[in-house]
Order: structure tokens, then sequence, then C-alpha cells
């Protein structure tokens, strides 16, 4: 999965935006203003950081060699995961997903509420 198809599939989840709020490299995405998703833009390969559940997240570091420790996040809760790599797209695109399920949840009732 290349930037471009990282992107679009981000995109299309409820209630997102895009933004480089730290600067032009690095690519971010929000659900009501929480990130759940970044992804360096000239990185070669292209990987994406995600949320992850913090036991999930150690199974899948040892199950896969293309997911790593959060780059500059907190290691515990976040992946650095290889998106041109040997990961399916069908695993991608749940990573994905999962992450952005972690921080909807995470959201006070209030805005979880406007989205219903």
């Amino acid at each position: 999965m290349n930037i471009e198809e990282l992107r679009e599939y981000c995109l299309q989840l409820p209630f997102v935006t895009e933004g480089t709020p730290f600067g032009p490299d690095v690519l971010v995405f929000k659900v009501h203003e929480k990130i759940f998703a970044l992804a360096g833009i000239s990185n070669i390969p292209t990987y994406v950081n995600l949320k992850c559940d913090p036991d999930r997240a150690v199974e899948l570091r040892e199950q896969y060699p293309d997911i790593t420790p959060g780059y500059h996040m907190n290691k515990q809760h976040w992946n650095s995961v290889v998106t041109e790599g040997e990961l399916t797209r069908d695993l991608l695109l749940e990573l994905i997903r999962h992450s952005y399920n972690l921080v909807y949840a995470s959201l006070p009732k209030k805005l979880r509420d406007l989205s219903n």
C-alpha cells in the first residue's frame, strides 16, 4: 500500500481530517482532532505509525518483521508499520481501522454521540 492508497483509506473513515502539523514530511490523520495515524511522506519504504492495543502490539511485533515499536511515539501504544513490505493489504487495512477505533472509543461521549 503506497502513501496515496493509505491516505485514501484513512480519509474515507468517518470524521477524519488530515494535516501536516509536524512539518511537510509527516501526514497526520485525526478523528475529532485526535491522532490515529502518522505517515512519513518521503520515507522509503513507506511506513505509518498506528495506535494499537498494548498486548496486541507485542504479538504483532513478534509475528511480523514489518511491525516495530512506534518511531518517536509511546512504544507501548504505537507501532510503526511498513506499508510496502510483506504485510497483506487486508492486514494493513485492519490495523488502520483498529487504530481509528481505539482513538474513536477514547473520545468523550459528547463527540461520539455527534457521530450517530
